[in-house]
């Protein structure tokens, strides 16, 4: 049987920052990867839009706001070591009528708080950035960016191969246990036994965790998020970021336009329940899946509280008039001829069985095992910083 120190489940780019974390600070440990597609970077990494997070929205003191801003930093860094490209291209954040601005102030006092460097405009200052949007305030963010972090994915995964590191494809976990104070992780391409393991299975990572001993206090509950693309003689509507003022109560930020690091503006997404954990299709259909989300307290209790938006976000699914018209809100010149199908991504959306949204980080832990049971955006913006911290956690267990 092959033995390893660390075994990581979940080539994604959680699980691939903390295999390259680790071995910047432990170089000569070894490192295993198992991830069960054949290549890197193919389910939340992969559909990701590229948006470098700020911060801004992120309640003070908590994970995601910490690890965001620091976390930036450290993405613009390796960008700028492994000669990836990223843009620091700024955003807005736009209140669109008067009775979004007291929303938009709580935002821009957050922003504050996480030392975000952002400003409140008017709109003379709106149509000197964006000169397509509309709105009656806004907060203008500088600091946010753009890349493409599929590239950023493989780059990682080349570094970790030159440091020595594992990267096994086609090895999707069907089981743990315990040996000796180990862990024996059955997967397709064989057993391992590892010393360490950290579950960075995102979309699976709940079910990983339950495999391993670990009972989380949530569970994961598949979104699809649908895209559109400006169309090039339409995308002169977008210089850089344009967000609405995102509803509270809801864990998504609503249907806005994100240009891309190479080329091209996206325009959504439309957050809609994935009847499959990889869904990306409005066809998608996995039985056990559905069952499993549909018969979970918690998301019968989260698709009470919040039906009427869950209902908007079904019928702009399913009728392109209404998505433009969300659109043309903040840019009023879209028309339905200016977007043409982008591909969709499935949002990992950790859900308690009371059915509160987790909006946060959640790693849990034992003597063996550390599981990421909720990685939401902005993970991916993060992921360095997450990778740090998931190491400091496996250091002292090193010693």
């Amino acid at each position: 049987m092959q033995q390893t120190d660390v075994a990581i489940i979940g080539g994604g780019i959680v699980g691939l920052a903390t295999a390259y974390r680790l071995l910047e600070r432990f170089p000569g440990r070894k490192v295993t990867i198992l991830e069960k597609e054949r290549e890197v970077a193919q389910h939340q990494t992969g559909h990701n839009s590229g948006v470098m997070h700020s911060g801004i929205y992120y309640r003070p003191g908590s994970l995601r706001a910490t690890n965001c801003r620091d976390g930036k930093l450290a993405m613009e860094a390796f960008c700028e070591k492994e000669n990836i490209p990223f843009d620091r291209c700024g955003k807005v954040i736009v209140a669109v009528s008067p009775n979004e601005i007291p929303q938009l102030e709580r935002i821009h006092e957050r922003g504050l708080a996480n030392d975000i460097r952002c400003e409140r405009i008017g709109p003379e200052r709106l149509k000197e950035l964006e000169p397509h949007v509309v709105g009656v305030q806004a907060i203008h963010v500088p600091e946010a960016g753009i890349v493409d972090y599929r590239q950023v994915a493989e780059r990682l995964a080349e570094r970790i191969k030159a440091a020595g590191g594992e990267l096994k494809m086609s090895a999707k976990v069907t089981g743990m246990f315990r040996h000796d104070n180990r862990m024996v992780i059955q997967n397709d391409a064989g057993e391992l036994e590892a010393r360490l393991v950290v579950n960075c299975a995102g979309l699976h990572s709940d079910r990983v965790a339950w495999l391993s001993g670990t009972r989380p206090e949530a569970q994961i509950i598949p979104f699809r998020g649908e895209y559109f693309e400006l169309k090039p003689s339409a995308h002169h509507l977008c210089r850089a970021l344009i967000y609405p003022v995102p509803d509270p109560e809801f864990p998504f930020l609503g249907v806005h336009f994100t240009r891309m690091i190479h080329g091209g503006v996206e325009c959504g997404p439309n957050a809609v329940f994935a009847f499959a954990r990889e869904g990306y299709y409005k066809t998608s259909f996995n039985l056990f899946d559905t069952l499993e989300s549909l018969t979970y307290p918690g998301f019968l209790r989260m698709a009470w509280k919040h039906w009427r938006a869950g209902w908007s976000e079904i019928y702009r699914s399913f009728n392109k008039s209404a998505f433009v018209a969300a659109l043309q809100r903040l840019v009023p010149e879209v028309r339905d001829e200016h977007l043409v199908p982008a591909p969709a991504g499935v949002r990992a959306q950790a859900l308690t069985r009371d059915g509160n949204l987790v909006d946060d980080f959640l790693i849990l832990e034992n003597d063996l095992v550390v599981n990421v049971c909720n990685a939401p955006s902005p993970a991916a913006t993060a992921s360095l910083n997450i990778g740090k911290i998931i190491v400091d956690k496996l250091a002292p267990r090193f010693q």
